[in-house]
């Protein structure tokens, strides 16, 4: 008699579930429907993957654009059909233009259902084109290749979404395929250049006055360790943007404040007669046009083909590997730079900055009592860390930034490509789950969180050290200064107090509500002591922004 061989199958919703885990991911994200979204979610649960069951859809695609920045791996979202699709499409649009490599997994419809449905019916696939990377069905022969390919492209730089449209007769089908192998790291591209890297270094050693702007592609462990070798061997001031702040601390001596393209930085810029860029990406510019004549070098993963700039030198492919040449040809980096002069250079921006209320609470109040209350109270090994910082859209997000230090990378999570409202909670739900044991506080305005009011009710059941400080000053501020600031009367920007502390009590957490100083303080040294999701809403003064704003942006 002879034996038959047999081969163990696999469903496709099994085989992406272990192409997740073979990337280290932890938790999917997302508002299901009972399509593919079933089979996939207990493929997961069965290799140790955890469901979040999130209140919106574009909460479920920024907690996995989150993670994956956190994670430097793949984030993952899925929803239903029709509506659901819709509804993550600022998520993915999120993603995208903050350069994450997200999954986003939807429902379907079948062929056979596309002959006679029109009910919730949409192009699923143009919808989501233009915020996306790439597409597939996975219906093809090679699922575990075009898996691959999918996570490949995600992570490819620049980083960004992709789309796989999961039908659940799809979802349930048997595959006589091989286990995935983890992807390959898409980001490892080659630079070898000879003649720009002597280009670079001529005007290096030509220089006098080189100014560093760091951004967000500088953000990785081994690009950081790189890029602070060169601040440390050289006297060069650094500047950095917004999804960059921690890549040097802000108490280093060289850290001469935050790099947005306006008007904050020209007083060091202005200085300047070489600016080196390392991982900046155009996409962190406010909408202005460069308005510096000095040559620049692009240290970059990627060139990218639209720019406030063109470079006279661009080095493209890993930081790393850059940084590394750079090092071993310049022997000296030496400057007309004093430390003194970096120091009023920060001191200078710092108080230009400034955002205080002659009346009640100001919005750099908020910012400065947090940090007085978090230092305080977060002490690990003899060393003060702070909480991680998750931070909305909106004017408040200025205090926030300029005033709140951080001392590696991602201590700050912040949308600042599609600069998103409606950011800071989810963001911070997804730090929270991953980094457990660090308190993460969420800095958001009154309109963001009214975008995501439902995620205060995934936070609670989460059950997760959250602390949500809410900029409560009835109003979309940012835009009513840009309005008042064009001659034009308030209109439409503003709306009646909502009591946000209600709301949180309503949905099972802890709150509070204030407006002085001592009051808020007092709020926040019992929520650090929680150790569960708390929201504080402080009602604020919000004097000072428009002068803030013309200071940063000009």
């Amino acid at each position: 008699m002879i034996e038959e061989k047999t081969h163990k199958t696999k469903t496709v919703a099994e085989t992406l579930a272990q192409a997740f885990y073979d990337n280290n991911v932890t938790h999917i994200y997302g508002v299901p429907g009972g399509g593919s979204s079933l089979p996939l979610i207990e493929a997961a649960a069965q290799l140790g993957i955890n469901f979040v069951l999130t209140r919106t859809e574009t909460g479920a695609v920024i907690m996995a654009s989150a993670t994956a920045e956190l994670t430097g791996s793949i984030g993952v979202a899925l929803t239903t059909k029709g509506p659901g699709v819709a509804s993550a499409a600022n998520g993915s649009a999120c993603a995208l233009l903050d350069r994450t490599p997200v999954i986003l997994i939807t429902d379907g419809f079948t062929e056979q259902q596309s002959d006679f449905i029109t009910h919730q019916f949409i192009d699923q696939r143009a919808l989501l084109a233009p915020v996306t990377k790439g597409h597939s069905r996975l219906e093809e022969n090679q699922v575990m290749n075009e898996i691959n390919r999918l996570i490949n492209l995600a992570m490819t730089p620049p980083c960004g979404p992709v789309h796989i449209e999961l039908t659940g007769v799809t979802a349930k089908k048997e595959l006589l395929e091989p286990q995935t192998q983890k992807t390959l790291d898409g980001c490892e591209l080659n630079v070898d250049n000879l003649n720009d890297f002597s280009n670079a270094n001529e005007l290096i050693s030509n220089a006098s006055r080189p100014v560093i702007v760091i951004g967000l592609e500088a953000r990785s462990v081994e690009n950081t360790e790189k890029i602070r070798q060169l601040i440390d061997r050289s006297d060069y001031p650094v500047l950095t943007t917004y999804k960059a702040k921690g890549v040097i601390s802000d108490h280093h001596p060289q850290y001469a404040g935050i790099f947005t393209g306006g008007m904050a930085e020209s007083a060091c810029i202005s200085k300047a007669d070489l600016i080196i860029m390392i991982g900046v990406d155009p996409v962190e510019f406010v909408l202005q046009k460069w308005r510096y004549q000095v040559p620049v070098i692009d240290i970059s993963v990627v060139e990218y083909p639209v720019h406030y700039i063109k470079p006279d030198v661009g080095l493209y492919g890993p930081i790393n590997n850059s940084i590394s040449t750079l090092l071993s040809a310049i022997s000296v980096w030496s400057s007309d730079w004093k430390s003194s002069d970096v120091k009023v250079l920060r001191n200078d921006m710092h108080h230009a900055l400034q955002c205080h209320a002659k009346d009640g609470i100001g919005p750099q109040d908020i910012v400065e009592v947090a940090l007085e209350s978090a230092m305080s109270k977060h002490t690990v090994n003899q060393e003060k860390r702070l909480p991680l910082i998750t931070v909305d859209a909106g004017a408040h997000m200025f205090s926030v930034m300029a005033f709140w230090p951080c001392n590696q990378p991602f201590d700050v999570l912040i949308s600042n490509g599609l600069a998103t409202m409606a950011y800071a909670l989810p963001a911070a739900i997804a730090a929270a789950i991953k980094e457990t044991d660090r308190t993460v506080v969420a800095f958001t305005g009154d309109g963001g969180l009214l975008m995501c009011l439902g995620e205060l009710s995934t936070a609670v059941e989460q059950d997760i050290p959250i602390v949500i400080i809410v900029f409560n000053d009835q109003s979309l501020s940012l835009i009513d200064i840009k309005q008042q600031a064009s001659g034009l009367p308030s209109r439409g920007m503003r709306w009646e107090t909502p009591n946000f502390s209600k709301v949180m009590e309503g949905l099972g957490g802890k709150s509070y509500q204030v407006s002085d100083k001592e009051q808020y303080r007092q709020a926040l040294d019992e929520a650090l002591e929680i150790g569960s999701p708390v929201l504080i809403d402080v009602l604020f003064n919000p004097e000072g922004y428009g002068q803030q704003l013309k200071a940063l942006r000009g």
